[in-house]
């Protein structure tokens, strides 16, 4: 059961945590402590230790936190213990990068269908997948009971395809177009827009001479 009473602020956090955790991991070590997950994060050791007691109590006073247990523990509250297929919907250059970048598989997440309204690109193999056709989508995500979608679509494009996502069932739709979703109450979905980022940090600096 999803507890509802938890900040989103909150959530958004424990995936940060979760990959400290993982190169601490990788420097084979086994114990850490708020503290140190708050050096190397930028969150005060004060907040890493609020957030975690939300969900139980993982570490011990003068020993800190377990890596590989609370890793164990942060992968089961984000529903990450297991492996979710992911639609990708649009496979021009940024679609290709996704579905060949590496870094989905051992965090949760693979890649299992490419589709593309482009008649040059269906039929297309991009690593081990043939992309299909967008017309076929629908049908497929149903049959294939997949949950989540990665959209990288043209912006004009984005809302009809999220309309058509969301009744084929998916239910967390990560968006990559330049454009916000309106999507029913219970839909998911998360932006990434790079030039959003870039205007929000191009406020703090100079203006160029």
């Amino acid at each position: 059961m999803v507890r509802t009473d938890i900040p989103d602020i909150v959530i958004g956090r424990l995936p940060l945590y979760l990959r400290a955790l993982n190169r601490l991991q990788q420097e084979n070590l086994a114990f850490t402590s708020s503290h140190v997950l708050g050096q190397r994060l930028g969150i005060s050791s004060a907040q890493i230790r609020k957030d975690l007691s939300l969900f139980g109590e993982f570490g011990k006073q003068g020993t800190g936190y377990h890596i590989s247990t609370l890793i164990a523990e942060l992968q089961r509250i984000l529903h990450t213990d297991c492996e979710w297929q992911v639609a990708l919907i649009g496979v021009g250059d940024l679609g290709r990068a996704l579905a060949h970048y590496k870094g989905f598989v051992n965090r949760g997440f693979r890649i299992t269908h490419l589709f593309d309204n482009d008649p040059a690109k269906i039929g297309q193999r991009i690593g081990e997948f043939e992309v299909l056709d967008a017309a076929v989508m629908e049908k497929t995500i149903r049959e294939a009971c997949i949950k989540v979608a990665m959209l990288s679509t043209p912006g004009d494009e984005a809302q009809d395809v999220a309309d058509i996502l969301v009744q084929a069932g998916i239910q967390a739709i990560l968006n990559y177009a330049p454009i916000t979703l309106l999507v029913p109450d219970g839909i998911c979905v998360q932006y990434i827009d790079p030039v959003i980022h870039l205007q929000r940090m191009v406020y703090y600096l100079d203006l160029p001479v």
